[in-house]
């Protein structure tokens, strides 16, 4: 039995258009979601799962898919605002979904082995696939027993302006305590900063581990999720652009000692296209990357 790789891809039709631009930025035309199932096929997973929306389907089959099947085993799932529990209906006037963990909810009838769960349009580099991958092959038949990738926040950061990110707050046995979601954050004359909720300029070190959303779960994790959801709901129902993240779940877990989250250091260098400035700069360390044999030029 190998793990499984849940790709969150919900979202690409509006961001692409309905897929028609889906980005090539690889020497042949190859997409960032490309290397990352490349990099997972040889980092040991067996299965992909891609949630999408119902709508882009079939572009979505014929453009994205076609090119894994005769590589690794592949299933769709969907995404919609009325996928509900039981007594909820979706708030007149809401457009927005209901976030990550709710993506990941839709995985659960065809997910049944410790899995992977990232983002479809982020770089996340060979070596985060291979450790893991490493750990989830560990994790059949446990429960509660959680990871994430903590990537080490130097090797995060745009060169076209501040990002976001999820500063992680660990243990002495690398266990997660919390996600705090940073603002703001920069290389400022060679020290990484942020300024907090007091105004205060504060300087991370350069192997601060941070969330890219980059997690591994057992399937006892979807029955959490589903618990939740309701709570969740009943909680926000009136705000129409609340989301259900991966962390507000995972904090809920570990904060009451129903779960623990191991958080695995990476060598890799994390990138994505955050501004559109940042283009260029990812087709040409994508091209370095290439040219240094860590790919082939063409990878399907």
């Amino acid at each position: 039995m190998k793990p499984t790789l849940f790709v969150l891809a919900a979202g690409m039709g509006s961001r692409y258009g309905g897929l028609k631009q889906l980005d090539g930025l690889g020497p042949n035309g190859e997409t960032i979601m490309d290397y990352s199932i490349f990099d997972a096929i040889r980092g040991g997973f067996g299965k992909l799962v891609f949630v999408i929306r119902t709508y882009f389907e079939e572009d979505f089959r014929t453009k994205i898919i076609s090119k894994y099947e005769n590589h690794i085993p592949v299933e769709v799932v969907f995404q919609e605002l009325d996928y509900l529990p039981d007594g909820f209906t979706v708030p007149c006037g809401r457009e927005k979904p209901w976030g990550t963990n709710h993506a990941v909810l839709m995985g659960k009838k065809v997910i049944h082995e410790p899995f992977a769960v990232i983002n479809a349009d982020d770089f996340y580099g060979r070596d985060s696939f291979a450790v893991l991958g490493k750990q989830l092959a560990g994790m059949y038949g446990k429960q509660n027993d959680y990871c994430m990738v903590g990537y080490r926040v130097g090797n995060t950061l745009s060169e076209s302006g501040a990002v976001a990110r999820g500063v992680c707050e660990t243990n002495a046995e690398n266990f997660l305590t919390g996600v705090v979601e940073r603002t703001a954050i920069e290389r400022i004359d060679g020290e990484i900063r942020f300024v907090d909720e007091k105004g205060e300029t504060i300087v991370l070190q350069e192997n601060t581990p941070v969330s890219m959303n980059m997690w591994g779960f057992t399937p006892d994790y979807f029955t959490y999720s589903e618990d939740f959801f309701v709570q969740f709901l009943e909680n926000n129902m009136a705000n129409l652009k609340s989301e259900y993240f991966i962390p507000l779940m995972v904090n809920e877990l570990i904060t009451k000692n129903i779960a623990r989250v191991k958080v695995l250091d990476t060598t890799s260098k994390w990138f994505g296209v955050t501004y559109a400035a940042d283009r260029q700069g990812v087709v040409d360390k994508i091209q370095a990357l290439v040219d240094a044999g860590e790919y082939p030029a063409k990878l399907f």
